[in-house]
């Protein structure tokens, strides 16, 4: 609670944050000198307009995220280096390092040529943005997962016309056409490279199957729009 309170970055006297907490001037002082004693940087200023705050510094590194965050936080880092806008770029590659470094060596190894597997094109045309749709969360998440690790995966699909089929496919490269994200696969069903919409993916189920990952000469076709479904 006290931390919480102090993280906002602005000061409050001991008097107020102990009244606004609900409890006695002595007990604020025991716990910040406790506090304290494990490593929290709080801060007291004396005087007029003094008080109490944390280190704005305290903090950083020490972001904990789940692998399923890891995951989306690289893959953006990824889809950043890829665009090669000359903004924000500077410590890009530090932070990738240090999450590649939270993975297991088997993840490393995938992950090392993460980003030649994302591709940026042009713009998606008004006329393809008509049915558009942000997919779900969800769909996202299994998504990024299952192409960091190359795994195979279900999912259900809506075709242009309207036609939802069942399929089952490797997702190897995905490309942006801003706002569109397609992923360009092995298509099981059709026992050939096939395109897919994102945003026209349905259900999506994580397979036990990995796969080898394909030449980016293999979807050239698809990457042109001739296998676009």
């Amino acid at each position: 609670m006290i931390t919480a309170r102090l993280k906002d970055g602005s000061f409050c006297t001991a008097s107020g944050l102990a009244a606004e907490l609900g409890i006695s001037l002595r007990s604020l002082t025991r716990d910040i000198q406790i506090l304290r004693d494990q490593g929290v940087p709080i801060e007291a200023d004396r005087g007029r307009g003094g008080g109490l705050r944390l280190d704005r510094r305290w903090g950083i590194g020490r972001l904990n995220l789940s692998y399923a965050q890891a995951v989306d936080l690289l893959i953006s880092l990824a889809i950043t280096e890829q665009m090669q806008s000359p903004l924000f770029m500077a410590h890009l590659g530090p932070v990738r390092r240090k999450l590649m470094a939270s993975f297991s060596a088997d993840t490393k190894s995938k992950v090392s040529g993460l980003k030649d597997r994302i591709l940026i094109s042009e713009s998606a045309s008004a006329l393809l943005l008509t049915d558009f749709r942000n997919p779900s969360r969800d769909s996202v998440a299994k998504l990024h997962q299952a192409f960091l690790q190359m795994q195979e995966i279900e999912i259900t699909y809506r075709a242009e016309n309207g036609t939802v089929t069942r399929r089952k496919i490797q997702p190897h490269y995905l490309l942006l056409s801003y706002p569109i994200w397609y992923v360009l696969a092995w298509d099981h069903l059709r026992g050939e490279v096939r395109t897919f919409r994102c945003d026209r993916m349905g259900q999506i189920a994580a397979l036990e199957m990995e796969f080898q990952l394909r030449p980016l000469s293999d979807f050239q076709a698809a990457i042109a729009g001739a296998q676009v479904i």
